[in-house]
């Protein structure tokens, strides 16, 4: 497994950790021009939460890999906070944030994977 197959999986399993939601990962290497090779979107229902699941991605990640992401945007706020781990960009979102900037679509030559749900 490569290395951002791995972090891909790290921060699957960190979102997963505080119960994040409905996720979805776009795969966007064969895009030319995309800013990422995956986007990781997923989401929690309440301000707190999407803040829990940030910490948590910045947790496992670091833990696992060392690594620090290279920029987090929307703390503070936590309706939709960005990380950026150059390869993988991580969106955590508010249901309806999520709903109106509908960017998992914004690609359609992106392959999307559902990851299910954890009870």
């Amino acid at each position: 497994m490569n290395a951002t197959s791995q972090l891909v999986t790290t921060i699957i399993k960190g979102i997963q950790e505080k119960k994040g939601q409905d996720i979805i990962i776009v795969d966007l290497g064969g895009i030319d021009g995309a800013i990422a090779n995956y986007f990781i979107i997923c989401q929690g229902n309440s301000p707190s939460q999407v803040e829990a699941i940030t910490e948590s991605i910045g947790d496992a990640v670091r833990t696992e890999s060392g690594e620090k992401p290279a920029n987090v945007i929307g703390l503070g706020n936590d309706q939709w906070v960005a990380m950026d781990y150059t390869d993988v960009m991580v969106h955590v979102f508010l249901p309806d944030v999520r709903t109106f900037y509908d960017i998992e679509n914004l690609w359609e030559d992106a392959i999307l994977t559902k990851v299910p749900n954890i009870d």
